[in-house]
């Protein structure tokens, strides 16, 4: 299984930025879709989650993010707006597969919001 992911990069407070993740079709209509993230020296937090009927978000994200799902290209979406800089991470898109007992982790991005 593979989760490709692109976007990220960097950006100045307040500043947006747009991540994606490809997958197969089997892994995008079985699997529940995550963002999560690890900032240094932290453990991993989560973001965001869609089963594409509901989606959650972490305390933290208050509004500025959005979790999207693009059925037609196997693609999940976090769109970020103003970001500050404790959202300087390493953003993770991640499947988890229950059906099959498993999570599958992309290979991770990097987002930097710096002045």
């Amino acid at each position: 299984v593979q989760l490709q992911q692109s976007g990220g990069g960097s950006v100045q407070p307040g500043g947006s930025l747009k991540l994606s993740c490809r997958t197969s079709g089997d892994v995008f209509s079985r699997c529940k879709m995550n963002w999560l993230r690890q900032a240094p020296g932290k453990e991993h937090e989560y973001v965001s989650q869609t089963d594409g009927t509901f989606t959650t978000y972490g305390d933290f994200v208050k509004g500025r993010f959005t979790i999207s799902r693009d059925n037609a290209e196997n693609t999940l979406h976090l769109q970020m707006n103003s970001l500050n800089i404790e959202d300087t991470a390493v953003y993770y898109c991640v499947a988890d597969c229950w059906d099959w007992g498993e999570r599958f982790w992309g290979q991770g991005t990097q987002v930097t919001v710096s002045s």
